[in-house]
């Protein structure tokens, strides 16, 4: 037992169940390679002003959750907690908007921190993969990340997951209706952080999962009623587009997301199998969230897909993905000079691209054979000093429990064209 463990709030990855969350990776940034987004990977660490500033600072994440310290330097940083503005600061540094080719189209993915209090499905570490797309205003961009978050859900095999839809306005009509929400909601009996909140960001107030708060909020002004006609109309052609695309969405007047960077369309995907953590993923238009940080006016939206929440919703519908297994072939080798010839044939096993394992160790012939039906691999490679001095290895079928002997020069053909490589 080692003395140490992973820190509260953490998992550790580890065969065989790391390989679901690697294709489920894999899964969720399938359609955005495939529609014009390029990678990017920023750092782990950021200035704590960016996230300040960005996400905001009245929301949880900047006062409560953030993993922020002071290096020996004396600079201010914290764990990135999210992904937009740290993807967003790189891509100005980096001056990407000023190569003529807007949007920036970007995808990411990585780990992110939240000081929060643990439970199935919220941890203080955790996977997303991410994508913006920074420099433009268009309605059909907001519907294709959208889709592409459907379909890539749907590449799964999820069918649980319902997609909630709405408009937070913009400049022109957000200031009416939070004087309306902040009248109502100076009405009504708030703790004392709350009612700090409602001066700071009243919208906030609305993202609030407390059952006392919600109760008392029966009535609330909802924004949808204060949209100015070009968000109205924005908000419209985002539903027509998700509609013609088949693209089922429920309108939630209430969604408000928790980070203070939204405007106008805003969106999230639940899965009512995982409980009170029903979100596993979502997003929305963050139109000035770059001037926020100092940048020129680029309008952007993006999303984000929990890795964590995606794979609990796969178990939440019993949903095994049939990956490919980690071995096709394990090789056991009888003897000293069986090593050396059973090596070289599992190096250029691997060179021809097939998943090959060795039986390293000096086993005997039957702890030799255990690993290898432990590898899950199809076929079994075995050589001794027989073999050898007739040029030859028996390749045995783990499944049928077939066993032929197949020259050494030849294995390589033979088990290509046995797994359909060749």
């Amino acid at each position: 037992m080692s003395t140490f463990q992973a820190p509260k709030g953490t998992y550790d990855l580890l065969p065989p169940a790391s390989a679901t969350y690697l294709a489920v990776r894999e899964a969720l940034a399938e359609p955005l390679r495939r529609s014009g987004y390029g990678y990017v990977e920023t750092p782990g660490f950021e200035n704590v002003e960016l996230f300040a500033r960005g996400v905001g600072e009245s929301t949880d994440i900047v006062t409560k959750e953030m993993y922020a310290f002071e290096t020996k330097g004396g600079d201010r940083l914290a764990l990135r907690p999210e992904g937009t503005a740290s993807v967003l600061r790189a891509a100005l540094e980096a001056n990407l908007h000023k190569a003529g080719n807007l949007p920036v189209k970007l995808w990411y993915s990585g780990s992110y921190y939240r000081y929060e209090r643990p439970q199935k499905g919220r941890y203080r570490h955790f996977s997303q993969v991410g994508a913006e797309a920074i420099g433009a205003e268009d309605p059909a961009l907001d519907a294709e990340l959208i889709v592409l978050a459907d379909q890539a859900y749907r590449s799964l095999g999820l069918r649980g997951f319902r997609i909630l839809l709405n408009s937070l306005g913009d400049r022109e009509c957000r200031p009416v209706y939070r004087e309306a929400l902040q009248e109502f909601l100076r009405g009504l009996d708030l703790d004392e952080d709350t009612r700090r909140r409602v001066e700071i960001n009243p919208l906030r107030v609305l993202d609030d999962k407390r059952r006392d708060i919600q109760q008392q909020l029966t009535g609330v002004p909802l924004l949808r009623d204060y949209l100015c006609e070009a968000c109205r109309a924005y908000h419209d052609e985002v539903r027509a587009l998700l509609s013609a695309q088949g693209v089922a969405f429920e309108d939630d007047p209430r969604l408000v997301r928790g980070l203070d960077y939204y405007t106008r369309t805003t969106f999230e995907f639940v899965h009512d199998g995982l409980g009170s953590q029903s979100a596993v993923g979502g997003g929305g238009r963050y139109d000035g969230l770059s001037e926020m940080i100092g940048g020129p006016a680029l309008p952007s939206v993006g999303w984000a897909l929990g890795v964590d929440r995606t794979v609990l919703a796969l178990e939440a519908e019993g949903i095994t993905l049939q990956l490919p297994p980690a071995t096709s072939v394990f090789a056991v080798p009888l003897g000293e000079e069986a090593r050396r010839a059973l090596f070289s044939v599992v190096t250029e096993l691997r060179r021809a691209g097939v998943a090959a394992d060795f039986g390293y160790g000096r086993r005997g012939i039957k702890g030799a054979m255990r690993s290898a039906d432990r590898s899950g691999a199809r076929y079994t490679l075995v050589a001794g000093e027989r073999d050898l001095a007739e040029g030859v290895a028996q390749l045995k079928d783990m499944e049928s429990g077939e066993q032929e002997a197949v020259a050494l020069d030849a294995v390589t053909d033979k088990l290509r064209a046995l797994l359909g490589r060749g």
